[in-house]
């Protein structure tokens, strides 16, 4: 995923885009696709893509009017408490002016742009122009523990009120701050757990980090509340984490990760930790070791990430066929593994990711070099058209962990994301063929006998499936689609409706419908899926529309 989308509308705009990403690591450059520009990615259209933008938590530089951006926003505004940082900037980049975000560092966006173009970015909030500081969005280290009495505790500040700081925060002390220590406004920076007063605002600097061993081997459900129990026996707060750590033995075991996903916080890979020990204790199966550091600890520093394994399916190859979810993992990763032509086809959503490309017949090869890359920490995208999981790299990769038994892939963090299939999009660029009971064949016996697909294709004929047909015919298989056809009409009719749905969502894409008994193999490809009704299917035809073909859900 982007970590920043800088967005431009016309060409003037890119070379001042260029200027101001040099100062956004890891920033996306979108452009009008009505236009023709040198940018990351092209866009259709301007508000859908800011909405969604916004809805994905993604700051948001846009190189265009201020009202463009606010129109665009408008109807999804909500709870200020939630939203990214929105800029804008002149095209000229003679104006920086943060919209949206200020509490989710807008202010500090818009200057480090402003510092990258020479120029004094239009700071609007009050408490920044008076205080030179965010009291409601703190630096990376720290979190504000009472949001809530954020904006109270700022606008007395404002109202001339002095502020007593307790614990060490440097950029408040380098604030302009009216700084007094008998005065009633309270700022306290500290790991302790404790109850907060109306007046004082907390922060809690991410100055702890669990260290994870697992004891036994099945260790007690109870964990979390164990966790909460040290934290609450030694009186700091779980809002200073920063971590956890664990070793290579023990980082595939669920309860350590689910320790991160409960805290929200990283998980790390080392064998030892340089920080002073706050205590070490055998609780729920697992072995605790909770360490304090008397400043934030940058948790990407200490010894490797959790490797991660998504294997994705792109869909039949439109954009608008791609999950939001898919398109998250293919931008957020580090490294692409797939056959060539898929991983062709998801360039649009390359950032930057390495490539491993591959030929088609390796999917075993391919599975182990992913799982490899992901136990040595990388973030990795096993990538496949359609569905990953139908006649695809997901039954590869567990096949792979299955056969080599390899102890270093169960510290890989695995996911497996749906995609549309063929058949699927097939289907709805019909109608409904798959409306009731169907099953899917692939027809490629590279992987199966002949005699295993013939007695397959009988069965399904003789339950009156409608039937998906996957790989019907390549260069090398020019027979089996016939055959196959000479089968099913022995227990079809041959008026029974087929479509044949080649290069789906993809340029040159091709929809024919015809009956059963005029389908010919030369009528397919390897591109090609092929959907074949049941006797209950049925074609209909309104009025100035299409053709659809159906399969009821109520059988007479």
């Amino acid at each position: 995923m982007a970590k920043i989308a800088v967005l431009v509308l016309n060409q003037a705009s890119v070379e001042t885009a260029r200027r101001l990403m040099t100062a956004l690591p890891g920033a996306v450059l979108y452009g009008s696709a009505k236009r023709t520009m040198r940018v990351d990615v092209s866009f259709e259209h301007f508000k859908p893509l800011v909405q969604e933008l916004f809805a994905q938590d993604i700051p948001i530089v846009g190189l265009c009017a201020a009202g463009i951006l606010i129109r665009s926003l408008a109807p999804v505004l909500g709870n200020k408490q939630h939203e990214p940082a929105v800029i804008a900037v002149a095209s000229d980049g003679s104006a920086v002016v943060p919209l949206l975000g200020g509490l989710h560092g807008a202010n500090e966006l818009a200057s480090s742009i402003a510092t990258a173009l020479s120029i004094a970015p239009a700071i609007t909030t009050t408490g920044d122009l008076l205080f030179r500081t965010a009291l409601l969005s703190p630096p990376a280290g720290y979190v504000l523990a009472n949001p809530d009495a954020g904006k109270q505790f700022l606008a007395d500040c404002i109202g001339g009120e002095a502020v007593c700081i307790a614990g060490d925060a440097p950029w408040l002390m380098e604030s302009a701050l009216p700084v007094s220590d008998g005065a009633r406004l309270k700022i306290l920076v500290t790991d302790r757990s404790i109850d907060i007063p109306g007046d004082t605002l907390v922060y809690r600097p991410k100055s702890l980090v669990l260290g994870v061993r697992r004891e036994y081997p099945h260790p007690s459900p109870l964990l979390f509340a164990a966790i909460e129990s040290l934290f609450s026996e030694h009186s700091l707060s779980p809002l200073s984490l920063a971590g956890v750590v664990t070793t290579n033995e023990f980082a595939g075991d669920e309860g350590i990760r689910s320790i991160a996903h409960h805290y929200k916080i990283p998980l790390r890979i080392s064998a030892s930790l340089v920080l002073p020990k706050v205590i070490q204790k055998d609780i729920a199966g697992y072995q605790i070791t909770l360490y304090q550091s008397a400043a934030p600890v940058d948790i990407q520093q200490i010894g490797q990430p959790l490797g991660k394994l998504w294997v994705v399916g792109t869909g039949p190859g439109a954009a608008a066929w791609l999950t939001p979810e898919v398109k998250a993992v293919l931008e957020n990763t580090t490294d692409w593994v797939g056959y060539t032509t898929y991983l062709n086809q998801a360039e649009p959503w390359r950032r930057g990711q390495q490539r491993h490309d591959s030929d088609n017949r390796v999917e075993l090869d391919r599975a182990r070099l992913a799982l490899n890359l992901a136990a040595a920490g990388r973030s990795v995208a096993v990538i496949s058209s359609g569905d990953p999981g139908i006649y695809a790299m997901a039954a590869a990769v567990l096949e792979a962990i299955d056969r080599d038994r390899n102890p270093e892939w169960d510290r890989v963090e695995l996911q497996i994301c749906p995609g549309v299939s063929a058949m699927q999009a097939a289907a709805a660029l019909v109608g409904a063929p798959l409306g009731h009971d169907f099953c899917v064949i692939s027809l490629s016996d590279i992987l199966k006998p002949w005699a295993e697909i013939e007695r397959r294709l009988e069965l399904a004929a003789q339950g009156d499936f409608v039937i998906a047909l996957y790989n019907p015919i390549s260069s090398q298989r020019t027979w089996q689609l016939d055959q196959a056809i000479e089968l099913l009409l022995r227990h079809r009719s041959a008026d029974v409706p087929v479509v044949l749905a080649k290069d789906v969502g993809r340029s040159g894409q091709r929809i024919v419908t015809k009956s059963l008994g005029s389908l010919v193999g030369s009528d397919a490809d390897m591109r090609t899926a092929i959907l074949i009704g049941s006797s209950k299917t049925k074609t209909i035809q309104q009025p100035h529309q299409k053709t659809w073909i159906y399969t009821p859900r109520h059988y007479e």
